[in-house]
């Protein structure tokens, strides 16, 4: 069974791209993969985060794993914070990438842009997704675009690691799925959705009551014409909406375009917020249910354990390759 890897950063809410393109994925894969599904709260630090904010919200997508299908009894479900051996691989492997890889990271440069002065963390941010990854000699690991070149990171520093000291750690391969893997905002479709974008109306939180959705939808920027029509190029406003109905609704897109043939947007972005509403309401009371039953720290320590014992394996084998006195 291949293993596989992945987690989200506790800094901001959860949105309806989050969940098609990462979490409806992870409830998918955790039937045929052993998966390792983390919240990363030490990346999430790299940027500067208010204590509470960040406490409670790592709570929350941790909740909201579990509300969206992930079964803590077939994956295991931890927060990063939680396994120490990720920080300490995480310097092991800063101390292998070199300063003209971290340099070329467009993410950093992205998130640097424009600011007096950035953390180090932000910088050496990939060397520790590299350690996440490479910890758990994961085969797999879900990652958006805007993730591709990290991961290339860690296959080149995995390859240069076994190179020097000899076999060991697994080469990861990405996996992007071809459909849903990216959901673009509802203001701008040039732009991915993201959580962090300061217009709340450019995506749905998973968490947004009803009403809001169906507002920021009714409000959804659409192109000129009427026609329902699946045309990136042309369309990519309606384009990004009827790839949001096709994935909540499990249609087709020629699916969709025949349900709403000659109708227009009106009637087609009504029926969308349904849909999307219709999705998240299970997931939400779910979540609620979760956060009010006092499970999910049982759920997080069992998981840190599993993980723990897992990390402590392959992070020995490094030291020792390495030459550091093991006892």
């Amino acid at each position: 069974m291949k293993r596989v890897l992945s987690g989200m950063q506790p800094s901001g809410q959860l949105t309806l791209g989050n969940y098609i393109g990462a979490l409806k994925n992870f409830t998918a894969l955790q039937h045929t993969h052993d998966c390792y599904f983390m919240v990363v709260d030490l990346h999430a630090v790299t940027v500067p985060q208010e204590p509470k904010a960040l406490k409670e919200q790592t709570e929350a997508v941790a909740a909201l794993y579990i509300a969206a299908g992930i079964d803590p009894a077939k994956s295991t479900v931890f927060l990063q914070s939680h396994v120490h051996q990720h920080a300490e691989l995480g310097w092991l492997l800063t101390t292998l990438t070199y300063m003209g890889e971290l340099e070329r990271m467009t993410q950093f440069k992205d998130k640097s842009a424009g600011k007096e002065s950035v953390g180090a963390g932000l910088f050496t941010y990939p060397s520790l997704m590299a350690a996440d990854i490479l910890l758990y000699n994961a085969d797999l690991v879900p990652v958006g675009d805007d993730q591709k070149q990290h991961l290339e990171l860690t296959r080149d520093l995995a390859q240069r690691f076994n190179q020097r000291f000899g076999d060991t750690f697994t080469i990861p391969e990405p996996y992007i799925p071809k459909l849903g893997a990216r959901i673009m905002s509802l203001d701008d479709a040039s732009k991915k959705m993201s959580k962090s974008n300061p217009n709340q109306g450019s995506f749905i939180a998973l968490l947004d009551p009803p009403d809001v959705i169906r507002k920021k939808i009714s409000r959804a920027v659409t192109d000129s014409g009427r026609e329902v029509k699946f045309d990136p190029q042309n369309k990519p406003e309606v384009s990004n909406l009827i790839s949001i109905y096709a994935q909540c609704a499990n249609k087709s897109i020629a699916e969709v375009e025949a349900l709403y043939e000659g109708q227009g947007y009106g009637p087609f972005k009504k029926d969308l917020a349904e849909q999307v509403v219709a999705l998240l309401q299970p997931l939400q009371e779910r979540y609620r249910d979760i956060r009010a039953s006092g499970e999910l720290h049982n759920i997080l320590r069992e998981g840190a354990q599993r993980a723990s014992e897992q990390a402590e394996l392959m992070l020995r084998r490094t030291k020792e390759k390495m030459g550091f006195l093991v006892l």
